[in-house]
């Protein structure tokens, strides 16, 4: 059973194994269809934080846990391109269709090659990522 209109991802949490691939798939399909539609701000900072938001398609937001903040692999998979060092830090519940980021100011002059953490993060989004398609 295909959905034409995806649950939420509370919904999707709670799914059989089938029915859990199929909504994986759909959500993959979405992220190809919309990953153009995605928009950036320009950086702005604070004396410890440089800030971004990005703003996806309003038919991606079905797939953006409400309750919590998301992974790296989370945001990747919705087509979110972003270098490394970036994490998803705020919840905006007016605009659920826009997701707040940050990471330490000056990243990449201090970490040319990013922290190692980041780049374990960003190597398991990357791995997640490719298994799925």
């Amino acid at each position: 059973m295909m959905y034409s209109d995806p649950p939420s991802y509370h919904d999707a949490d709670a799914m059989p194994p089938q029915q859990r691939a199929e909504y994986d798939a759909k959500k993959r399909r979405d992220a190809d269809i919309y990953r153009d539609k995605i928009t950036y701000s320009t950086r702005y900072q604070d004396d410890a934080w440089e800030y971004r938001h990005v703003t996806i398609p309003r038919e991606l937001v079905k797939y953006v846990p409400t309750d919590r903040l998301m992974t790296e692999t989370e945001w990747r998979e919705l087509g979110v391109q972003q270098s490394l060092g970036w994490e998803h830090y705020l919840i905006h519940k007016p605009e659920p269709h826009v997701l707040l980021f940050r990471r330490e100011r000056d990243y990449q002059v201090k970490y040319p090659n990013g922290k190692p953490e980041d780049n374990a993060k960003y190597l398991e989004a990357q791995h997640r990522i490719s298994r799925q398609i």
